[in-house]
């Protein structure tokens, strides 16, 4: 099982429109504020957090309970007065059951607490994280025959296949920036990994790499995941061609 949390920022929409017309400069440095600050205090609870849009935020919660979550809530609370957040806590055997939990959850106002604004409720079984860290290999390459917005618009492109394709193993995928990717793949082999990245490079000259990493909390599976990455790229050096390579963290 894998539990995940999904935080949001209640109203944003129409709390944004109060701050006036010269307001994107504003929006843009309080969301990568936010993003800091999400992922600093869920990392520091061994979890790791994702942006799905810049007013929501997945985060791997293996092992955190109510009480951790009203901890991280009050902090936030307190570094963002003026905005009202919350959480949903969801859990399933792929990442993708976790977050139709924690859809259900919030959809359907089950409070865990309500004066943090949490929904869904903690398991103890959430035990198991498998995060899979996909890069374009040899990306200096394509950095050199394509100008920089071109590069932007081939990993938006690559961003979208990846996201549909492994959408259907139930795993949820997200982008890192530059041309990295993470995908939360609970239930999702190896073989499930090669045939997703072989049909979304289909047609083209891109080669992708694949670090899966398995671990108890998201924390150590996204270290994993990106050990095995490294060691693809240790590998190669060595003339050994690996693409996907796995590390379980235990």
């Amino acid at each position: 099982m894998i539990q995940l949390t999904i935080i949001r920022i209640e109203g944003y929409g129409p709390w944004t429109v109060t701050l006036g017309s010269d307001r994107e400069t504003q929006l843009q440095m309080l969301q990568a504020k936010i993003y800091h600050d999400v992922q600093r205090l869920f990392s520091e609870n061994n979890c790791i957090a994702f942006f799905n849009r810049f007013d929501e935020y997945f985060a791997i919660t293996n092992g955190l309970d109510a009480l951790d979550h009203k901890e991280i809530q009050h902090d936030l609370a307190e570094l963002y007065d003026d905005l009202k957040l919350s959480m949903a806590i969801g859990a399933g055997k792929t990442a993708f059951e976790a977050n139709l939990s924690a859809y259900s959850a919030r959809k359907e106002c089950k409070m865990l607490d309500n004066e943090a604004r949490i929904f869904g409720n903690v398991v103890d079984d959430a035990d198991i994280a498998q995060i899979m860290h996909i890069d374009i290999d040899s990306s200096t390459k394509v950095g050199g025959r394509l100008s920089p917005y071109e590069i932007t618009a081939l990993v938006i492109k690559l961003y979208s296949r990846l996201v549909e394709e492994f959408l259907k193993h139930n795993s949820l995928t997200f982008f890192l920036g530059g041309d990295n990717f993470m995908v939360i793949s609970n239930g999702t082999t190896k073989e499930d990994a090669d045939a997703v990245i072989k049909k979304v490079t289909a047609g083209t000259d891109i080669k992708l790499n694949c670090g899966i990493g398995i671990g108890k909390t998201g924390r150590k599976a996204a270290e994993g995941a990106t050990k095995a990455l490294d060691t693809i790229r240790d590998l190669r050096k060595q003339g050994k061609i690996q693409p996907i390579y796995e590390i379980r963290c235990l």
